[in-house]
């Protein structure tokens, strides 16, 4: 567990690429999957830095992708408003590999198939980086909150439930 150096993702290549700083962490998930919160744990970090990845689907049938804290719920509504759709859901568990190339409890934001729109939560600008998934299950990487906004186009907005 901890720091050390990893098998590469598409999340991780991406950085590299760019040559952008950042740390990556490892964990054991036994189950195959952790919660958030204990990811957070696991790794030790404040949760309050440590964000995951939902793909949501809108109306139009257009993904979007919405990085919170993980100990926050996604306010739907907050999301649609920004994404400019009718409504938003969660896509179901079982479509996130043929959506994103990532598993659950491995999707990161970056490297996906795809790029769609994606929105982090505001409450990212009060850390200089915050930690996401690094492309699998039991892998977390760290990076500024400007490259995540830079490398996903994302914009950061209130998208949790107060």
């Amino acid at each position: 567990m901890g720091k050390e150096k990893t098998v590469k993702t598409n999340a991780l290549r991406q950085l590299d690429a760019k040559k952008i700083s950042h740390q990556t962490y490892t964990y054991d998930a036994p189950e195959g999957f952790l919660d958030g919160v204990s990811v957070a744990k696991a790794v030790g970090l404040d949760p309050d830095k440590v964000f995951k990845t939902l793909v949501t689907q809108g109306a139009s049938r257009e993904y979007h992708v919405c990085v919170i804290p993980v100990a926050c719920e996604l306010d739907l509504k907050k999301a649609a408003k920004h994404f400019g759709e009718k409504s938003i859901a969660m896509i179901p568990a079982r479509e996130i590999t043929n959506v994103t190339g990532y598993i659950k409890g491995g999707c990161s934001p970056l490297g996906m198939k795809k790029k769609y729109s994606t929105a982090i939560d505001a409450s990212a600008s009060q850390h200089s980086t915050i930690v996401v998934s690094g492309g699998k299950v039991g892998l977390q990487m760290e990076l500024s909150v400007e490259a995540l906004c830079e490398l996903t186009d994302a914009a950061l907005v209130d998208l949790t439930e107060a």
